[in-house]
């Protein structure tokens, strides 16, 4: 799950969670939000680790900074 996912995970339940006045006979649109939500937390939090732990630092012994390949 990547960030823009979990961002619109989030959107879409605190929509059903908070903004939607319906009811379906055995779901609870409420909780289904707000489980959406917890999820959609969770995931932004995982891609952000992943994101930062994915990024390399290259230093050259020189001092000089690193250059693209020919």
């Amino acid at each position: 799950m990547r960030i823009g996912s979990s961002i619109a995970l989030i959107a879409i339940g605190l929509i059903l969670a908070l903004a939607v006045n319906f009811s379906l006979s055995g779901i609870d649109i409420q909780l289904v939000g707000w489980i959406l939500v917890v999820v959609g937390i969770i995931g932004l939090v995982v891609s952000v680790a992943v994101a930062r732990r994915a990024r390399t630092v290259v230093r050259r012994e020189d001092g000089l900074p690193p250059t693209r390949g020919l």
